[in-house]
């Protein structure tokens, strides 16, 4: 049964363009990662509470990067605590950071989709800040929600364990009128070579959070 509600993109490349309302526009968009905590059990017992030895969980970061039509571009992402903003540049805001993956919500990047105009592109990632790099495990799924259509849905199965860095998809400018969300799930090493691979030219330095 065809679920008229939801689009899964399955393929790379994939790709849907939203729709918008003809009065309001395309409204907010929500992306949402969620991801299952499998954490690997304590082989420690005593000794490993006592000395305070990880048990292997994953920290999955949502996080994107993006480029107006100004020319700026920078990222969003918790990692340097650069959260953003919905009403002012860049138009993208991070809500918080599921640091277990156990928060029911997990962790929402939310766009100004009024603002489409100013938006050239954004690429949505997701990293693994803490763990083992094993998106196997981390089983990610990642949902674009808006008002005025059916929700997008890609799901990270196609796994590179080891990179510990996942470009999800792609939301590209359409005429200054609609984004175009393309399927991506593609794995590198860290933010750099991401960021080589897509053009984006950003200067990377170290970041906490």
């Amino acid at each position: 049964m065809v679920n008229l509600n939801k689009i899964e993109l399955t393929k790379k490349g994939q790709s849907v363009n939203l729709t918008k309302s003809q009065h309001q526009g395309i409204g907010e968009i929500l992306i949402n990662l969620n991801w299952n905590q499998q954490s690997a059990k304590p082989s420690g017992g005593f000794f490993s509470s006592l000395f305070g030895t990880k048990s292997g969980g994953i920290d999955l970061d949502l996080g994107c990067l993006y480029e107006l039509t100004d020319g700026s571009k920078s990222c969003v992402q918790a990692l340097g605590n650069v959260f953003g903003s919905l009403h002012a540049p860049p138009f993208i805001e991070l809500d918080g950071d599921d640091r277990t993956g156990m928060v029911s919500g997990g962790e929402n990047l939310r766009i100004n989709g009024n603002k489409v105009s100013d938006i050239k592109r954004v690429l949505v990632y997701a990293f693994i800040y803490e763990g083992v790099a094993n998106w196997a495990e981390a089983d990610g799924i990642v949902t674009v929600n808006y008002g005025t259509g059916p929700s997008i849905e890609v799901r990270l199965n196609e796994h590179r364990n080891g990179k510990n860095m996942c470009a999800i998809a792609m939301i590209e400018n359409v005429n200054n009128e609609t984004f175009k969300v393309e399927r991506l799930v593609d794995y590198f090493s860290g933010h750099r070579d991401m960021d080589k691979a897509y053009n984006w030219g950003i200067s990377w330095g170290t970041g906490r959070k």
